[in-house]
């Protein structure tokens, strides 16, 4: 698979098969990411990829949460401007227009959009997942590292033959996550990451993108 395909074929998949996904293929893929770029050569990210029974034991937690009605935790970070301003608005519409329109799920149900997103703490069926954190002492740029990290990674699953989707979702259930990775008190959870093989059976309708000339200029002497 070239990169154009890598780039073209990747999308956020939420339906995925239990095939197990070898150990090293993960660790393959890990190891060429390390390759991503970062400002001075930080290397910010700080991954945690999580299989078998511990992965089963925190879908359990965050499923029990979600049954429960259990209030999310307190953000660590802004997921999204408090008032997000056109065209970005307009965009997230959109998506969640064609995200819950392809399950059927009309805008005014939202007890139905919320069983459909709870999916998300199950990884959406996914075998193995990453979670990624970053030192809260770190700033801007250094997120931006992280996010061009997992945007590698994300090429070289597909490379692989695998299906990934990001997830800050589980942001919001963070302590449950420390709870099973113990990760330092220092690190923030930005994202979860599903990865594995596609359930082809699973419909979806993929997202679109905005013409090239809404998000590129270009300044030439032509």
């Amino acid at each position: 698979m070239d990169v154009y395909e890598a780039v073209t074929s990747r999308r956020a998949v939420r339906g995925f098969t239990d095939r197990p996904v070898p150990r090293e293929v993960l660790e393959r893929v890990l190891s060429a990411a390390a390759w991503a770029p970062s400002a001075s050569n930080l290397q910010p990210w700080n991954a945690y990829v999580v299989t078998g029974a511990p992965l089963a034991e925190l879908k359990k937690r965050a499923g029990e949460r979600v049954a429960s009605g259990d209030p999310w935790d307190e953000p660590e970070y802004e997921q999204y401007p408090p008032a997000l301003k056109s065209p970005y608005r307009e965009r997230r519409s959109a998506f969640g227009e064609q995200r819950y329109g392809a399950l059927g799920i009309p805008r005014e149900d939202l007890e139905a959009r919320q069983r459909a997103a709870s999916a998300n703490w199950d990884c959406f069926g996914a075998p193995a997942a990453l979670f990624c954190y970053i030192d809260r002492d770190l700033g801007p740029a250094q997120w931006s590292d992280v996010g061009m990290y997992l945007q590698t990674v994300m090429l070289l699953l597909r490379a692989e033959g695998l299906h990934s989707c990001t997830q800050m979702a589980w942001a919001k259930y963070h302590r449950t996550v420390a709870e099973v990775l113990s990760p330092p008190d220092g690190l923030i959870l930005f994202c979860g990451m599903s990865i594995g093989f596609e359930d082809v059976a699973v419909d979806y309708a993929r997202t679109g993108r905005a013409p090239l000339d809404e998000t590129v200029t270009f300044v030439d002497g032509l």
